[in-house]
């Protein structure tokens, strides 16, 4: 009977064989979710998880998602360009653009601040739209509150905007300070801080300090090109910060923290207390949503909150609000990622964010003299094993960095143990000889880690140069070992800020190794201070060369070189001078307080004088 069958079956069966193309996102068909098809897509914003909304190939051009991301851009490129051809033109066409930049003004608004259900339907219009804008748009503020938006506008309403932006965006850098007045005042004109009766202003609802939304992407994008500058990958990498800030109208937990950070930052770049005080005045709303999302088992893993964290570290470093916040930060976020787990630093912002800043997270587990979840194998492999980036010479030696905050502790626990007199003779012996073949093994690691990446780096070698007056940058001049005498030594200049960073951070670490170290050939004081003039000599180099506030990368390495030199000899005081230049160009307070709070002496108070 099968060999009977008509052949129009067959055709039949193999037309109903075509398979049909999946349009929901990833992570949606992993959590068995409803998908919107809006790039990022409005569960994974609801879950903090942006970035990893990701879709298969899709051919079709209607199955396509929507990318906000990529109409945001557009319609950045779409107004930079109004905005040109209204500077040229003189004649009647003007007002027809000038109505045209208002629109797309309008809706670039909408869609950087609206709820995520208006966005996305002003974004699927803009790719449904053959010419013009066919809806009418909303234009709304800083965003708190979806539900009281939906209560008081329809998302068909016109709000027109308060003021119209200037044209261009103020640009610069933060290498040197910004005093003009007139600058500072052109972004104070931004600000209605405290009460303010205008009802116009948010309608009630969003941040505390009313900003034109257009003044506040100015201080980001200022904020981001200093913490997180763009620069050669020969340098290393800089961008996740700029990566997370390309995402933030997706969280308001992270458009609030970066809103505060950088009003707070520029204002204190300007010397502007006003402005400052209003970056202040949104960081307790912050840290309270902060704290619910790291209390909810869910949100606490988003990446939202790790680049909350992560911001608010960098508000530390430029205000220093205590003697404890720098560390407190590290620590918090320190123990943030080790709840997140390896497998949630694969990707994406959340990978940029862990292998970038890792340095700082090693740096808090040797400040704390405790063995570190990061000195574990999994921790040293899983965030590479998507290939997103690769390891460099500064992660090799950060492998075994890792190893060292434990061995502080193995030796701190032998000193007390001997003090309190609470072993025997044997016991000694045998601890004290487990301590010793810890740092041997680890000293050798260093020295395998040295042969095959410095010796052999192929994108140059490390130079002398004689010191001049360069920038105003101060003369290191440092003792004569032998003699006594105080001379002026040469400068070390790198290839690039990556192998300075990283010989710096070599120089630190073995520093604090050799400071638990007793075996006979241990390092010896003259060696140390060696080390200690290591990265002296380097700071030069990093620090003019270095973009935005890159220099924060030398914080750590920059105390362990003071801890390493006597009181009142010549090279505390090059070391004061540079810590004053920091604050001075870079408006960073933790700079200006010789960074006390990065002390990894043993029983060192967070406190400590600066002058110590």
């Amino acid at each position: 009977m099968a060999l009977n069958s008509p052949p129009v079956a067959a055709n039949s069966r193999v037309k109903r064989a075509a398979p049909r193309q999946s349009r929901s996102c990833k992570v949606c068909r992993a959590r068995k979710v409803k998908c919107d098809r809006v790039k990022p897509c409005h569960a994974c914003c609801a879950h903090g998880y942006p970035s990893k909304c990701v879709y298969d190939d899709v051919p079709d051009e209607d199955a396509r998602p929507i990318s906000q991301a990529e109409e945001i851009t557009n319609l950045r490129l779409e107004i930079r360009e109004l905005r040109a051809r209204i500077n040229e033109k003189k004649d009647k066409s003007q007002t027809k653009d000038l109505e045209r930049l208002d629109k797309l003004e309008s809706l670039f608004e909408s869609i950087r601040s609206a709820p995520l259900s208006v966005v996305d339907s002003l974004v699927r219009d803009i790719r449904t739209a053959q010419s013009g804008l066919k809806k009418t748009v909303v234009s709304v503020g800083p965003w708190e509150d979806d539900e009281a938006y939906e209560d008081h506008v329809s998302p068909l309403t016109v709000i027109p905007l308060r003021t119209r932006s200037r044209n261009g965006s103020p640009e610069s850098h933060f290498n040197d300070p910004v005093t003009n007045a007139d600058d500072a005042s052109e972004f104070g004109e931004a600000f209605s801080v405290g009460d303010s009766s205008d009802s116009s202003a948010s309608s009630g609802v969003g941040s505390i300090i009313n900003l034109q939304r257009s003044s506040v992407d100015v201080f980001v994008e200022r904020f981001v090109d200093a913490f997180a500058p763009e620069v050669d990958s020969r340098h290393g990498r800089a961008g996740a910060l700029r990566a997370a800030a390309g995402i933030r109208m997706f969280s308001p937990l992270m458009s609030d923290a970066f809103e505060a950070v950088s009003v707070a930052f520029f204002g204190r770049s300007i010397q502007n207390p006003q402005v400052e005080a209003s970056g202040f005045r949104l960081y307790p709303r912050v840290l309270r949503a902060l704290q619910d999302a790291l209390v909810d088992p869910e949100r606490s893993k988003a990446e939202s909150t790790l680049v909350t964290v992560t911001l608010l570290l960098a508000f530390e470093s430029v205000e220093r609000t205590t003697n404890s916040g720098v560390p407190a930060h590290v620590r918090g976020a320190v123990r943030l990622i080790e709840h997140r787990g390896p497998e949630n630093h694969m990707y994406g912002v959340e990978h940029l964010l862990f292998t970038e800043l890792r340095p700082y997270w090693i740096g808090g587990a040797l400040a704390a003299r405790q063995p570190s979840f990061l000195a574990r194998e999994e921790w040293k492999t899983v965030p590479w094993s998507a290939g997103t980036t690769k390891k460099d010479i500064l992660h090799h030696l950060l492998d075994v960095a890792t190893e060292i905050p434990g061995l502080l502790a193995q030796s701190d626990e032998f000193k007390e143990s001997q003090l309190a007199c609470r072993m025997s003779a044997q016991e000694v012996v045998v601890k004290q000889a487990a301590l010793w073949n810890g740092i041997s093994e680890c000293m050798g690691n260093f020295q395998q880690w040295y042969a095959e990446w410095v010796e052999q780096y192929s994108q140059g070698q490390i130079e002398e140069v004689v010191q001049t007056e360069t920038q105003g940058f101060p003369i290191f001049r440092r003792r004569s070992l032998r003699t006594g005498e105080i001379y002026t030594p040469t400068r070390l200049v790198y290839p690039n800020l990556l192998l300075a960073q990283t010989m710096c951070i070599y120089y630190a670490v073995r520093l604090i190794l050799s400071s638990i170290d007793t075996r006979p050939d241990r390092v010896t004081p003259m060696e140390q201070y060696e080390l200690g003039c290591g990265i002296c000599r380097t700071l030069a180099y990093y620090i003019l060369t270095a973009p935005g506030n890159m220099i924060n990368r030398l914080a750590f390495p920059t105390r362990v070189a003071w801890e390493a030199f006597p009181d009142g000899g010549p090279e505390r005081a090059f070391m004061v001078e540079v810590l004053q230049l920091v604050e001075r160009r870079h408006a960073l307070g933790l700079w200006g307080s010789a960074m006390a709070e990065l002390s990894v002496r043993q029983n060192s108070p967070l406190n400590t004088n600066s002058k110590e």
